[in-house]
């Protein structure tokens, strides 16, 4: 694939799980592959459920391509609430540039 990257998955409760993963990767298939609690994936990455659903901080908006129209409406039925910053983490590649973001993963997914 791509060269490595670190990526911060920050929990509910505040504590931080950094994990190494591939650029072409995406956030859930880095959240899967290194057992990060709290991404549940159940569609494995299709954009058909919203259990993957990520906040991503302001500042790595810039980084991140448009929602695409299926999910958006796969994001109104995320179980938590969903925010300015929400996306699916299932739609989101990463990049080199992406090196050390963080991701925060809501409260729940179901």
């Amino acid at each position: 694939m791509g060269s490595k990257i670190t990526v911060h998955f920050v929990r509910p409760d505040g504590s931080v799980e950094a994990v190494e993963a591939e650029t072409g990767e995406s956030v859930m298939q880095a959240a899967v592959f290194n057992d990060v609690e709290g991404i549940e994936a159940e569609c494995g990455g299709s954009c058909m459920c919203a259990t993957c659903h990520v906040y991503f901080d302001d500042a790595v908006s810039s980084l991140l391509p448009e929602a695409e129209e299926e999910e958006t409406v796969m994001l109104e039925d995320a179980a938590a609430e969903v925010r300015p910053t929400s996306r699916l983490s299932c739609q989101i590649k990463l990049t080199a540039e992406m090196d050390g973001i963080k991701v925060q993963i809501p409260d729940r997914q179901y």
